[in-house]
């Protein structure tokens, strides 16, 4: 019973530690960052604030309405008048009801609910765009880990090979085939490799904690990246992501409602120039004590037309279509800007991708080239910085490629968000 105790005590921190680890896909830690993100909540908010200004318009398309009710007292020291006797004191019960309904405005109120219909799609937008962001970033922290774990490996696999070096070279030595420095340089050269392997694990955490908290997970999570989401991706011709970033891209979206919403604006302002029409009816309820009820009811139509704004709106039209004009051009800059952006970043990928073919080349040559350094090295041909040289350059080439692969990932999803939609 103690030895099983004693084992399980044991065997609990690698439980614990193994509880810390977590493997996170490319797709699920995007979910992830987007369900946790607090500024994607406070752009939400944006959007509610807007439908509720719109519901503020709808209401004000309701007939208004309105009740007083009045109670008034008398006291009437003097009550006689040319021979007519009135009361010492009398109340008086005075009840009003109206209700008021706007026939004709110049559709200024229609123009209004379009208008800010037209800002809450904006506000949407917005979230969408803010979507696209925070997918981005952590993306970016995705590969970034992604470069930093292959690096470890590599050093690993480096670290591994000079102890092996190291091992041979002191058993050179004692055989009086090496000398000393022969020994100090592979100790150097560990040393060196492995104050590079400490930079790298501490960037490592940092990057792993702040993917922690992007993704909304525990702070002493581990991630684990799929190297499957690291593979190329095809590229597409650059018309297609042109073509697809006319369609998504969110600016020119909100561009576009910006436009309809100034359009609004300008109709609202020459509605200001027409007549409104308006209806309503009103009921009275008089209840002198010492007269009796008298009940009327009132119905009315009333027209109503600030002649003047014929005049006084003519510069602030002009003023409204000058403003829309400039979202027009701004769409258009916009347009170029998106153009050369989306260009530079096909381009990026398609280098990134060249790049790595080159570097597998290069493996191959580092490869052969250790393996004939390390021959000669044994043979007592080649010097020990021939040796060490040949390894150096094997194993920088083999980080490289993996730094290259992890670029060409985020150069890809740079130029899908180039387009407006990171998922494709």
């Amino acid at each position: 019973m103690i030895k099983r105790i004693i084992s399980t005590i044991l065997f609990l921190p690698f439980v614990l530690n193994a509880q810390s680890v977590k493997k996170v896909s490319l797709s699920e830690a995007i979910d992830l960052g987007i369900a946790n993100s607090k500024n994607l909540k406070l752009a939400q908010n944006k959007i509610d604030e807007a439908v509720s200004k719109l519901e503020m318009v709808n209401d004000n398309a309701l007939p208004s309405a309105s009740a007083s009710f009045l109670y008034n007292h008398a006291e009437i020291p003097e009550n006689t008048f040319k021979g007519i006797n009135l009361p010492n004191r009398a109340d008086a019960f005075v009840g009003t009801a109206s209700i008021q309904e706007l026939v004709y405005g110049g559709n200024k109120l229609k123009y209004a609910k379009e208008s800010t219909r037209l800002l809450a799609n904006v506000a949407r937008l917005d979230l969408e765009k803010n979507k696209e962001e925070v997918s981005y970033a952590v993306i970016n922290a995705y590969f970034s880990l992604f470069k930093l774990m292959q690096s470890k490996k590599v050093i690993a696999q480096n670290l591994e090979s000079i102890a092996s070096q190291l091992q041979q070279a002191q058993k050179f030595f004692v055989q009086g085939i090496v000398t000393k420095n022969d020994v100090l340089r592979f100790q150097l050269q560990r040393a060196n490799v492995s104050l590079i392997d400490l930079e790298i694990e501490n960037n490592r955490q940092i990057i792993n904690y702040n993917l922690d908290i992007l993704l909304g997970l525990s702070e002493d999570s581990e991630i684990l990246i799929d190297e499957s989401d690291v593979a190329l991706k095809s590229v597409e011709t650059f018309g297609s992501y042109w073509n697809s970033a006319l369609a998504n891209r969110q600016e020119l979206q909100q561009l576009d409602l910006q436009n309809k919403v100034a359009e609004y604006s300008i109709k609202t302002i020459r509605a200001e120039k027409l007549p409104t029409l308006g209806v309503g009816a009103n009921l009275y309820y008089i209840n002198p004590s010492a007269m009796g009820i008298i009940v009327p009811i009132t119905v009315g139509a009333t027209v109503s037309w600030n002649v003047a704004n014929l005049w006084k709106n003519k510069n602030k039209a002009a003023t409204a279509i000058i403003q829309q004009q400039e979202i027009g051009i701004q769409k258009n800059i916009f347009k170029d800007q998106l153009k050369t952006e989306i260009n530079k970043n096909y381009q990026n990928y398609s280098l990134a991708v060249q790049k790595i073919n080159i570097l597998q080349t290069s493996i191959t040559q580092a490869t052969e080239n250790d393996r004939l350094l390390a021959s000669k090295y044994k043979n007592n041909i080649a010097s020990v910085t021939d040796r060490i040289d040949a390894e150096t350059l094997l194993y920088q080439a083999k980080i490289n490629l993996e730094i290259a692969k992890a670029d060409a990932g985020l150069a890809y999803y740079t130029l899908l968000k180039s387009t407006g939609k990171i998922s494709k």
